[in-house]
């Protein structure tokens, strides 16, 4: 196979390209853009022979069409890695049919967010890219998160080799859970800082400390802005698929649509990619809170975050600058474009675009349109978070006004347990959230539901905080080179 080059989104091509493994050890591009490949690569559709295959065979055959310079050895090897006893339930990413829908169940990880999917198998992806480059400095890891990268991050990098990770977090913009998740977070190699401001600002500081220079240190990213973290990601869009053939739920190449709930556009992305390798989707729906820039702008071709950030019960996706959006608007549009698009967000914060495909839709849900989703659901036997909560209310607004038939998937991406002050009083108006406080939402959650506390939640209460630096987002570089030079 002909190893396939990457190229910044804000690139004419005028310049060769890099390779998969550069892609990921770098990040993000010198010119600040993201890597995409060179082309989508295409997946033979023979249904019989891909729905044999289990998750982790199926995640070899779609990754070894996009990470083309590493060995059959090195992407099995960090595929076991990954997969191999992490996960709580045999499929990896399950699909269940409750209340009426399907649900592709992404929590099963150590963290109990679709973020584990891609963070258990980045690290080793970093590892044999730093070994391939004959990177001799220490790698540290720069992410910003909006609650579930954080602690998977963490997790996937602990006490890693040669390598590091900071992880920022608005200090105010996250679940309890997610919080203490991070905080709580052990490994010699670990760091979790705090930033007063928004996710955006977090977002902001890091790519702000990537463009400039850092002695003695290789820096690197594990949001999903880095290619390896992405495409995995691809994987279980697919797997989600062959499950409902193999069910017979789905006949083999009828088109089904998804409905992902995201902020910073990384997900449904993936479904994106899967889409165009042949994955027969008719319609990826973009599920937004009440930051709705997202679906905004597939309703109007108008990208705008120029407003109020809200806080809402579904924190993650509490984002009004979508990082991964630019590799969609470089598909549509090519490199040039691109960069003027960007200089323009930049500058006046927003840009505009005339919208061609037809591949997504955008609904979004208010913060009574979720609890009311989220008890709907519970009322019909099943129990789902706050992001889920808006996929799913997304969806029948979709729906309803759409006409559209086809089947739908809906993405479910944590735990009810990780947001249980937000998803108790939804399913029971009696309980205050305030009143109840984190531990009491957790017991409460669970005396309602009768499904029993994860151990990952559970534990939380007994382990001891080991982080407590909080720093404004103007701070952050510095507190970068305190960490850094405390290391040498």
């Amino acid at each position: 196979m002909t190893d396939m080059p990457y190229y910044s989104t804000r690139s004419d091509r005028s310049e060769p390209g890099v390779s998969s493994s550069y892609a990921v050890l770098r990040g993000t591009a010198p010119d600040g853009g993201l890597y995409v490949p060179a082309e989508i690569p295409a997946l033979e559709p023979d249904w019989g022979f891909l729905a044999t295959l289990s998750y982790k065979r199926l995640a070899y055959e779609i990754l070894k069409l996009y990470f083309t310079d590493y060995s059959e050895e090195e992407l099995r090897a960090g595929i076991d890695f990954a997969y191999d006893g992490k996960f709580n339930h045999p499929d990896i990413t399950p699909v269940v049919k409750e209340s009426g829908a399907f649900f592709l169940e992404l929590f099963h990880g150590k963290t109990l967010a679709f973020k584990d999917v891609a963070l258990s198998l980045l690290p080793h992806l970093m590892k044999a890219a730093a070994e391939k480059h004959g990177v001799t400095d220490e790698i540290t890891i720069l992410t910003a998160t909006s609650g579930d990268t954080g602690k998977a991050a963490l997790e996937g990098f602990r006490d890693m080799e040669n390598m590091s990770i900071i992880v920022f977090y608005p200090e105010k913009g996250v679940s309890s859970a997610q919080k203490m998740q991070m905080l709580t977070q052990e490994g010699k190699n670990t760091y979790v800082v705090g930033v007063r401001g928004n996710f955006d600002d977090a977002q902001r500081g890091v790519k702000e400390i990537f463009n400039r220079k850092t002695e003695n240190r290789f820096l690197s990213s594990a949001n999903s802005i880095n290619i390896g973290r992405l495409a995995p990601q691809i994987v279980y869009y697919f797997h989600a698929y062959l499950k409902l053939c193999g069910e017979g739920e789905v006949a083999p190449g009828e088109k089904i649509n998804f409905t992902v709930p995201t902020g910073n556009f990384g997900n449904i992305l993936a479904g994106y990619y899967a889409k165009e390798m042949g994955l027969p989707v008719n319609r990826l729906v973009c599920a937004s809170n009440q930051n709705n820039v997202l679906s905004d702008f597939f309703n109007t071709g108008k990208y705008d975050r120029n407003r109020s950030l809200v806080k809402t019960c579904s924190p993650s996706m509490d984002i009004l600058v979508s990082s991964n959006l630019e590799r969609l608007v470089y598909a549509l549009t090519g490199g040039r474009r691109t960069a003027g698009l960007m200089r323009e967000l930049d500058e006046s914060g927003r840009y505009e675009l005339d919208l061609q495909s037809r591949a997504f839709a955008g609904e979004f849900l208010t913060e009574e349109e979720t609890r009311d989703s989220i008890r709907e659901v519970f009322e019909n036997g099943y129990l789902i978070d706050t992001h889920t909560a808006v996929a799913y209310g997304a969806y029948k607004k979709y729906r309803d006004k759409n006409g559209d038939k086809h089947k739908n998937v809906v993405v479910a991406t944590a735990s009810p347990y990780k947001f249980a002050e937000a998803v108790v009083p939804a399913i029971n108006r009696q309980y205050d959230h305030q009143v109840l406080g984190a531990a009491g939402a957790v017991r409460a959650l669970a005396r309602i539901s009768g499904i029993p506390i994860p151990y990952q939640i559970s534990q939380l209460n007994f382990m001891p905080i080991l982080h407590n630096t909080v720093c404004d987002a103007a701070d952050m570089g510095k507190v970068v080179d305190s960490i850094i030079n405390r290391e040498r």
